[in-house]
């Protein structure tokens, strides 16, 4: 058996060097052809299905000894990963390949289901062009995440694929030709067995989104339409004051627009009023620049706003109640679609995401 380094857990006390992925040759020919992708996740039957004769039934009695063990070498050298033995066992190709590995993946229900263990197991069977492959596993789910998993890592490799009676089957194209595809099965059945993370228990140090508005806008000086409306009629401030419709052109399309207002959509904001920046907007050069950001009802700006002053335009804020607000007060407005403001003259355009 060949032998690869492993940081993880061991199953067993007596298990101290690295893990394995079991190889095993060709065990007992057999006549008829090698099963398809829906034949090899289907279970094995408990009783014959027609009569054998003494020669066949031989055959099988040692088959499945041999599947047996190979399974108990296999889960004597498993890992543990999160409560579940994961591993991996390869043979070598032969004409009976893909029955032996649903004799194998049957051996190791038995052996694992008593002891009422989950397990996580992929066979594979390398030939030349298509290889099979069989998670076998206590749980559907698991089976089916350690095929996904699979899917992603041999990209482009996966012919065909089914999931059944708790087992995912496939045809992988090339297996095991390099270094890369024996870590990638070890990869996946260890990443599969994690246990999932509970969605309403955050991760250390995040934030909601609630959390995030609240400390964005407790940055800001927020204003109300009548105020920013003011602002820009002011002649008297020692800045430049911009009003800055931030949202998407098929908003605008549905409630209007605001005559003489910028349109920057949010995904180039901070692009078009970096100073630095050289795909910044002509009026974007100074840091005291007066930058009045409002999208429909105020959520999205005070992000934008908060962001702004991130780039050092601490003059920058939002409008209380957004478009929303402005209409209801009766301030100007023109149901007219404004263009998006170029940036500097004569400077490529940062790449702009279609909305």
């Amino acid at each position: 058996m060949s032998s690869s380094s492993s940081s993880h857990r061991r199953s067993r006390s007596d298990a101290s060097t690295s893990p394995s992925t079991s190889s095993y040759g060709q065990v007992i020919e057999r006549s008829h052809p090698p099963s398809v992708i829906s034949g090899l996740v289907e279970e094995e039957p408990n009783e014959p299905q027609s009569p054998q004769s003494p020669t066949t039934d031989a055959l099988d009695l040692i088959r499945d000894q041999v599947a047996q063990t190979i399974v108990l070498r296999a889960v004597r050298k498993a890992e543990t990963i999160d409560g579940t033995q994961v591993g991996v066992i390869t043979t070598l190709p032969h004409s009976s390949g893909e029955l032996f590995l649903k004799t194998i993946a049957s051996r190791l229900k038995r052996t694992m289901l008593p002891k009422q263990e989950s397990y996580l197991f992929i066979l594979t069977l390398p030939t030349q062009g298509l290889s099979p492959v069989l998670v076998c596993s206590s749980s559907e789910n698991l089976a089916e995440r350690a095929g996904l998993v699979l899917q992603s890592k041999f990209l482009n490799r996966v012919e065909r694929h089914e999931l059944r009676h708790g087992r995912w089957g496939a045809l992988i194209r090339d297996l095991c030709t390099t270094t890369y595809d024996e870590a990638a099965l070890w990869d996946a059945v260890r990443k599969a067995a994690r246990h999932p993370i509970d969605p309403l228990v955050p991760p250390p140090g995040s934030r909601s989104i609630t959390q995030i508005l609240e400390h964005a806008r407790a940055r800001l000086e927020r204003i109300a339409p009548q105020q920013a409306y003011e602002e820009l009629q002011d002649n008297t401030a020692p800045w430049s004051v911009v009003l800055v419709d931030i949202r998407p052109e098929a908003q605008r399309r549905t409630y209007g627009s605001i005559a003489g207002a910028l349109v920057v959509e949010r995904n180039v904001l901070e692009w078009r009023f970096d100073p630095r920046c050289a795909y910044r907007l002509p009026i974007a050069d100074r840091y005291d620049l007066r930058v009045i950001i409002f999208c429909q009802e105020s959520y999205t700006s005070s992000l934008a706003a908060a962001s702004l002053h991130d780039l050092g335009m601490l003059n920058a804020t939002d409008m209380i109640g957004g478009y929303a607000a402005w209409k209801d007060a009766g301030l100007p407005d023109e149901v007219e679609v404004s263009s998006t403001a170029p940036p500097t003259e004569g400077r490529i355009s940062v790449p702009v995401e279609n909305s």
